[in-house]
């Protein structure tokens, strides 16, 4: 099978793109950095053509209001150039409880993505991930000075990237969902928990200070970010630290 990769040298892309040619498929990473832009539609028709999958891992530049407009004109863009390639199976990867959370933006866009795809012309598949562990150096970078670090209590359910790829990789290789696969790590942590967890390994001495309104994740409420009825993933946090 033929796969086009949008994304496709990103964290997650080329991980799928590596997971499926190691699988015997044809993989085709595509971005920026390949001459392809999927808001103005620069290249889009030939990256499409000929494949079998679209598998679409691209990501706003901004996670701000302006992440809305981004996953309206690509998703658009995407689906006119597959329907027209004749591509059947369209993939999107997207966060546990995105449709619960619409005091932020970019939990909006992405379930805007969701949308857009679900009543799109091409049988399609979503597959939902919690938070990943590599972006959580970036988290605690939000809220933090020389001596402390603000996070709040949220739960959270990190799952590895490499996870992440795998499931997609699945996916995209089976039959459409027609629907949402949820994937996500095997332990639950408060947010501040997890911040105490990962200064400790990295030596690092500075204070998590629980704080209810600190950074993006402050503007969640419950355990909305956390299934533990999803596919939980193998990869355990203490095991990704190391």
């Amino acid at each position: 099978m033929k796969f086009a990769v949008i994304g496709g040298t990103g964290l997650i892309g080329s991980q799928v793109v590596k997971n499926l040619k190691a699988a015997g498929h044809e993989a085709v990473p595509h971005s920026p950095s390949t001459g392809v832009d999927i808001i103005s539609g620069k290249g889009l028709e030939e990256a499409v053509a000929g494949a079998d999958v679209v598998v679409n891992l691209a990501n706003s530049p901004t996670f701000d209001e302006a992440s809305l407009a981004f996953f309206q004109t690509s998703m658009d863009n995407l689906l006119a150039a597959a329907q027209k390639a004749g591509v059947g199976h369209f993939v999107i990867l997207s966060i546990v409880g995105v449709d619960q959370v619409p005091e932020l933006d970019y939990y909006r866009a992405k379930a805007l993505q969701e949308e857009l795809l679900a009543a799109g012309p091409i049988p399609y598949s979503i597959v939902r991930a919690t938070q990943f562990m590599e972006f959580m150096d970036a988290t605690l970078s939000w809220t933090a000075d020389s001596e402390t670090v603000r996070l709040p209590a949220t739960p959270i359910q990190p799952i590895a990237a490499k996870d992440v790829a795998a499931a997609v990789t699945d996916v995209a290789q089976g039959p459409p969902l027609r629907g949402i696969r949820n994937i996500a790590g095997p332990e639950v942590f408060t947010l501040d928990e997890l911040g105490r967890i990962t200064l400790s390994a990295k030596g690092d001495n500075r204070t998590v200070v629980t704080d209810p309104t600190a950074g993006m994740f402050g503007a969640v409420k419950g355990d909305v970010l956390t299934d533990t009825g999803a596919d939980l993933a193998p990869t355990r946090y203490a095991d990704w630290l190391s």
